[in-house]
């Protein structure tokens, strides 16, 4: 009786496990396999099946064989999903068809392909990229902006560092799609668009949500002071260096926007125990302000209520002034304890 109690829980457990195996199986081939819809339906019903005819198998004599059919399909489909890589030319979309990268010479690092498009609608603009240099021995701060589109569950996360006279540099991790192309969440996870990282001038990248888009732009001051915040920029230049000569995939949960949480947390001297709220990432303020990294001297509705930007932003109209005005009346607790 024992032993069929164990044979059944073995065969239940495995059973689970070529269940999420087989569905990830399927929406690669969907996803990913090279040729028309119906073929790669055709793949993805096959491995669907196959997964099936294992399942039954694992509540039958036949299990180590079904298991070993299953085994041996899935490693060879591992094998072929080992050889995808991103792809070195295509058709990109202009507002990410370029990648940063930098160079340091003594404190002062120089970035290039730095952009400054000049946005006059949503997707209406100006392309222009230019070289930029910045002396980190007049970095001051760096700060949390998150761009809510729709749900309040999910964001854009952007990290931006400030320099004396009101000098920012704001960065974005993006999906590098192609013309016509858009964000999919669910194609993202199985290899369909490259990883770009872009520095951009605030009044493109944080401008154009705010201003065109109609997003939900909303920024948080960052307990992080110079030291920190050179620690955190230079990880994301050193992340944009390598992406340049080896590039990666976009993951919409293992490498996205969200992944620069870890290193905020980091720069502001936290350990980073996982957390829902680092994949659900609409809740990364209260994520932030749990583990100090924002200034507790305010509640964490009162933060909120301050850090909506869109009224500033649209009052500012991309002026000059812009990253000065979109700051007015939210609480920096690096400045707070520079003075």
């Amino acid at each position: 009786m024992l032993r069929l109690v164990a044979r059944i829980l073995i065969a239940t457990i495995l059973s689970l496990v070529i269940v999420l195996a087989t569905a990830w199986a399927a929406l690669a081939l969907w996803y990913r396999l090279p040729g028309p819809e119906y073929l790669r339906a055709l793949a993805g019903c096959v491995f669907a099946i196959l997964g099936i005819v294992a399942i039954i198998a694992m509540f039958t004599r036949r299990m180590f064989r079904g298991l070993a059919t299953f085994l041996i399909a899935f490693a060879a489909l591992l094998l072929w999903w080992s050889t995808i890589r991103p792809p070195a030319q295509a058709d990109w979309a202009p507002e990410v068809s370029r990648q940063v990268t930098g160079t340091m010479d003594g404190n002062v690092l120089t970035l290039t392909n730095v952009r400054e498009f000049e946005w006059r609608g949503k997707t209406d603009f100006v392309e222009r990229w230019s070289t930029r240099s910045y002396d980190l021995s007049k970095l001051q701060t760096a700060d949390l902006f998150m761009s809510y589109w729709g749900n309040p569950n999910i964001a854009h996360v952007i990290m931006s560092f400030g320099f004396e006279q009101d000098q920012y540099v704001a960065w974005s991790i993006e999906v590098k799609r192609r013309v016509g192309g858009a964000f999919s969440p669910i194609a993202d996870l199985f290899k369909s668009d490259p990883l770009v990282i872009i520095a951009a001038d605030e009044r493109d990248v944080i401008g154009v949500r705010s201003n065109f888009r109609g997003e939900d732009v909303q920024i948080y001051r960052l307990r992080a002071g110079p030291a920190a915040a050179r620690a955190l920029l230079l990880e994301y230049v050193a992340d944009a260096n390598a992406l340049s000569t080896s590039p990666e995939f976009y993951n919409s949960i293992t490498t996205n926007c969200t992944t620069t949480v870890v290193k905020m947390m980091r720069a502001v001297g936290d350990v980073v125990p996982f957390d829902w709220r680092l994949i659900v990432n609409g809740y990364l303020p209260e994520y932030a302000y749990d583990h100090g990294a924002l200034d507790k001297s305010y509640s964490l509705a009162d933060l909120r209520a301050r850090a909506h930007i869109d009224e500033r932003a649209n009052a500012a109209g991309l002026s000059q002034d812009f990253s000065r005005l979109i700051r007015v009346g939210v609480p920096s607790p690096a400045e707070k304890n520079a003075n």
